[in-house]
């Protein structure tokens, strides 16, 4: 019985040092790129409008709505 908690607690142990060296690794990553994004006024393109998005919601929902009742009364 010991055996098996102390495998356990040592398990543990190898999952937390390893989780801390990936932690430490990933934030080592931080600020490197310098990056530029110009915004124009100008949205030529369907999909920048608004209004595409909302609509493209609502049907999406009411799908989801229709999937999700299926065929209602199933006596």
């Amino acid at each position: 019985m010991k055996i098996s908690k102390f495998k356990r607690g040592f398990q543990n142990l190898i999952a937390i040092i390893l989780l801390s060296f990936f932690s430490t690794a990933l934030w080592a990553q931080d600020g490197g790129a310098d990056v530029n994004i110009k915004v124009t006024k100008e949205s030529s393109t369907w999909y920048t409008q608004p209004w595409v998005w909302i609509v493209g919601g609502a049907v999406f929902i009411l799908l989801l709505v229709a999937l999700l009742r299926g065929g209602g009364n199933k006596d």
